[in-house]
């Protein structure tokens, strides 16, 4: 009998395999893929018109309000036995506004316009779904479509909020073009100010944009938007997924905030919870009528052990519905710009990566422990907003690295443009921990450096929030510990521990930026040596919002340090900005001699010289180079502005030997080598 995966062909397998020809073994399992996708598609087409109309369900389901002021109530509650819409509209009657019972598990109801031709329910006015379940039970529920739902001070739990203001804010600003390096800088609105508060989008519009633009970042990754009940998660347990977080404001002063970064010329990115979602049954998704499934697998499939979460369904027709959909409405209607997809790593295996080590065996990557369903759901989702929007950025949070994550569909990849480099501030953190400074191993650093898939775009970076949360330290923090507290003014000389700080600081930002992947990250206030880790409140320290703030007001303060990490910062992406090493291909590394502690690399035409030792400086050393020519320096971290002892001469030219060296045609001597 012949096998069906044989009558598939991924358009452009070849170029995946010449990329890397050991995937020929497991060509079985790229058909397999790309087959379940096509049927996908082909289905959707059959059934909806394709997934242009598939994707626009926001506009069908939730509330919608029609031309003649009519609201039209669409759920889908496939084990309900009954539906009710109650409100402020109604006095709160359970029972006075039925929906009507559809096929395929879906209900409906319309609400004509009051006499005077308004609408049936007023703006900023509360709803509740109610539903009756086959076992007599009496749920209360907030549409899984909410788009706007918040609470009351006192309240633990949220409420829907029915969205429908007078001025809607219209975008005016056209969505800038993909660009070709990516410097991203990932944020939290909440946090996004030195007061003990939660922020605003307001603030962050005003006071935290143009920080960004300064520092030459071009997109920002928005974390914490989606509506998540409990502050503390970091927006990780999602309640309401159409719904921006009305804790830092309205949806119109979102749209105005990634408006004004148009303005600017930076992209924005949506932090996008599709693997999981908050267990809560009153103000989130799970039993939203009454069964312990609907958008979830049923139970124990449906729930992640280490997470406490729910976890989608994505074989289901109303699922992909609901998820592809969301994706499209963040798009539209806010104008994002792409999505850094978390925790994929859980979603493409049925293990989720508890308690797996990946060794980079290629058999772990393939076989019965890859859930297909989420893999075909990533694959759709990919092929969708890049068809639909062909400058859209997709980032997969992904820690096992499977192979073509980053690699097109039409290949018979999962279609993301880049992934995170995990492993990069892992090993920063390790070796601040564990190695004495004369110890560290020039040759590991590299490796962690330039072990990527080839082919397949990475987003470097030193650190994330993942250590900048409580229990972890921040990379200042690892290197200077309470001296940040005492020691940081530039009125006084350098104590030791603030002098090697500062100066590895910036070394380990700026190899991280010109070996470590194709884009580049930096998480909000870490780019000028924040002082404390992130802490939100909680029961645990009293509800304190201490650590979840950002002090940007010490930059100001200008005989402070801060300033000076911060200016490096700024110069190291402006000059990137120039020279475009994030774009250009992988680095040529020529040394990484453990004994003098140096590392040196060529990218992008730009030569990069490290030298790590902490006590020796070197004269007139030889160092490789390709390109022939005259040199000049561009970038020096040792500057006095950037807090170092401004030992090197600008005007210096360095003209190369037609000497080969260390792998490279050419050679420069360099006159000194702090």
């Amino acid at each position: 009998m012949a096998d069906p995966e044989d009558n598939v062909a991924i358009p452009e397998f070849s170029c995946l395999l010449q990329m890397d020809p050991h995937l020929k073994t497991y060509e079985k399992d790229f058909k397999r893929r790309y087959e379940l996708l096509q049927k996908q598609l082909l289905q959707l087409e059959e059934a909806e018109g394709g997934f242009e109309q598939f994707t626009r369900s926001y506009q069908n389901f939730g509330v919608q309000r029609r031309p003649d002021n009519s609201l039209f109530f669409q759920e889908w509650a496939p084990a309900a036995e009954a539906l009710f819409l109650t409100g402020d509209f109604n006095g709160w009657d359970k029972f006075a506004h039925p929906y009507t019972k559809k096929e395929f598990g879906k209900w409906e109801l319309v609400l004509p316009p009051k006499p005077d031709k308004s609408p049936a329910v007023d703006h900023n006015t509360k709803l509740k779904v109610v539903v009756h379940t086959n076992t007599g039970e009496r749920l209360y529920r907030i549409s899984p479509w909410a788009k706007y739902v918040n609470r009351e001070e006192k309240s633990v739990i949220y409420e829907w909020v029915h969205w429908d203001p007078p001025q809607l804010y219209s975008q005016i600003h056209p969505r800038p073009k993909k660009p070709t390096s990516l410097r991203i800088y990932e944020a939290h609105v909440g946090i996004a100010s030195p007061e003990g508060k939660i922020a605003s989008y307001t603030n962050f519009t005003t006071n935290v944009l143009p920080r960004i633009k300064d520092l030459g970042y071009n997109c920002i990754q928005l974390m914490a938007i989606m509506e998540h009940a409990y502050y503390a998660s970091f927006g990780y347990q999602i309640t309401s997924f159409f719904a921006a977080s009305s804790r830092y404001g309205t949806p119109e002063e979102l749209k105005q905030l990634i408006d004004v970064a148009h303005s600017m010329g930076i992209v924005v990115l949506l932090d996008v919870v599709h693997s999981h979602a908050s267990k809560n049954t009153e103000d989130g998704l799970n039993a939203f009528d009454g069964s312990d499934s609907c958008f979830f697998h049923a139970l124990p499939r449906g729930q992640h052990s280490l997470w406490d979460s729910r976890l989608f369904n994505y074989s289901s027709w109303e699922v992909l519905r609901f998820l592809l959909s969301n994706l499209r409405w963040w798009m539209e209607e806010y104008c994002f710009d792409g999505f850094r997809f978390d925790g994929v790593t859980s979603m493409m295996y049925h293990h989720h990566g508890i308690g797996t080590g990946f060794s980079g065996d290629y058999s772990e990557y393939f076989g019965l422990q890859v859930d297909e369903d989420s893999l075909v759901y990533l694959m759709l989702a990919n092929h969708i907003l890049h068809t639909l929007y062909p400058d859209c950025i997709t980032v997969a949070e992904d820690v096992s690295g499977m192979p073509a994550v980053c690699r097109g569909v039409e290949e018979g990849g999962l279609g993301f443009d880049y992934r995170l480099a995990m492993a990069i501030p892992d090993k920063w953190i390790q070796i601040l921990k564990e190695f004495k400074d004369e110890d560290w191993d020039m040759g590991n650093i590299v490796h962690t450096l330039t072990n990527r898939r080839y082919g397949e775009k990475c987003i470097a970076y030193a650190e994330s929030h993942d250590q900048a949360l409580v229990g972890d330290k921040t990379l200042a923090f690892w290197l200077m510990d309470k001296e940040m507290y005492t020691n940081m003014s530039s009125l006084v000389p350098m104590t030791s521990i603030i002098d090697r700080g500062i100066q590895i600081h910036k070394m380990i930002r700026l190899i991280t930026h010109g070996l470590g992947g194709e884009g580049y990250l930096n998480f909000i206030g870490n780019e000028f040596g924040h002082p404390e880790w992130l802490d939100f409140p909680r029961e645990g320290n009293n509800e304190s919002y201490h650590y979840a703030r950002r002090q940007f007001n010490l930059l100001d303060m200008e005989h402070l340090r801060y300033c000076q990490l911060y200016a490096f910062d700024r110069d190291m992406n402006r000059t990137e900005d120039k020279y475009g090493w994030l774009a250009a291909a992988p680095a040529f590394i020529s040394a990484k001699h453990e004994e003098d502690k140096v590392i040196v690399f060529d990218r992008g035409n730009v030569l990069f010289i490290f030298n790590f030792h902490p006590t020796k400086s070197f004269q007139d050393y030889r160092v490789a180079v390709e390109v022939p020519g005259k040199y000049k320096i561009k970038l020096d971290s040792d500057m006095v502005q950037y807090g170092g002892h401004g030992r090197l001469d600008h005007s210096t030219e360095f003209f190369t030997d037609a000497q080969p060296f260390n792998g490279r045609q050419n050679s420069i001597k360099v006159t000194s080598l702090l």
